[in-house]
């Protein structure tokens, strides 16, 4: 067998059965800290500690009738999990994890993460429509709206550092920062509020939560999915969530970078879980928002934000003579 190819399916199947496992704990941590920061129990009794909790529920969603309604489009319906939860894991590919830890070096890997994420959309719309179902096809709908408008804002905070770096390859951008002296949170500050703003909506964390909202929508889009399939689409949630906290780790605080006494896949995981307890924290803390307030503030706040980022990071540039 060729060794690259060796390589790529290793790799692959590594990362796959790492990633399981990792979603598996970041659900379980996510319910002690939301928990404990509401005063109450989190899971304590499926295993020490409650640690084989989310296992449990993992097992109990495989184990469920798969259900599907007698007047769904079935091709559609049976192929939209699939096609919300694949480009979750492909994103993975380019996220270098260390110096020398990593999948695909691409010389676009930023745009790559961009074009490949936004298939998503695709499957949540998918399976709303193909549900045969009003609630379904609402929750589909504003979905697609919230992904698309939130997408505008979180590619646009990501060229000030592109411009600052000159490469669109993630080790490259650790580099710079490295050459720079700084991470790039320092002079992207505002891209980076930005960044994280329109990232919490793009994975639908609280409060931007809109995809699911069960008390208006009776869950959204993925209603009439029961058992593995609705699994597939909670996967992808958590999956996104790990793959943009790993990018906002990479682009604005220098990834693996850090002092010498820790390995950088080290520094890299707790910078990572530094963003992932902020995603917690919110929401244990925020009530969610209204559709119109989560839309206006995309298009008239967070995108001209956005755009002034652009013009005063490409004016410093060329005046620094780059």
């Amino acid at each position: 067998m060729d060794m690259n190819l060796f390589y790529m399916i290793f790799y692959s199947v590594a990362s796959l059965i790492l990633l399981l496992v990792t979603v598996m704990y970041t659900i379980y941590f996510e319910r002690k800290v939301i928990g404990y920061m509401q005063v109450r129990y989190g899971p304590n009794r499926t295993g020490p500690l409650g640690l084989l909790q989310t296992l449990a529920d993992v097992l109990k969603l495989l184990m469920k009738e798969d259900i599907i309604p007698a007047k769904v489009d079935r091709p559609i319906f049976v192929l939209a999990p699939v096609i919300a939860f694949a480009p979750s894991f492909m994103i993975l590919a380019t996220i270098p994890w260390s110096e020398n830890i990593y999948g695909a070096d691409l010389n676009i890997g930023v745009l790559y993460i961009i074009g490949i994420s936004s298939i998503t959309t695709i499957g949540m719309l998918m399976g709303g429509w193909s549900s045969n179902n009003k609630y379904s096809l609402l929750g589909a709908m504003r979905s697609v709206a919230q992904m698309i408008s939130y997408e505008i804002p979180l590619v646009m905070s990501i060229i000030g550092v592109v411009i600052l770096a000159g490469s669109m390859n993630l080790r490259d951008i650790v580099y710079a920062q490295q050459n720079m002296g700084l991470w790039f949170v320092i002079p992207q500050f505002l891209g980076f509020i930005v960044y994280m703003i329109a990232a919490t909506a793009e994975v639908a964390r609280s409060p931007f939560d809109l995809p699911e909202a069960e008390s208006e929508l009776v869950s959204g889009y993925h209603v009439e999915y029961s058992g593995f399939r609705m699994a597939y689409f909670f996967l992808a949630e958590y999956v996104y969530a790990i793959a943009i906290a790993a990018l906002a780790t990479i682009l604005f605080f220098g990834g693996w970078l850090g002092p010498a006494f820790l390995p950088g896949i080290v520094w890299f995981f707790l910078k990572w879980s530094v963003f992932m307890f902020i995603w917690f924290w919110l929401r244990a803390t925020m009530p969610r928002t209204r559709i119109d307030q989560l839309m206006t503030f995309g298009w008239k706040v967070l995108i001209p934000l956005a755009l002034v980022n652009i013009v005063i990071t490409a004016v410093v540039r060329i005046w620094m003579g780059g």
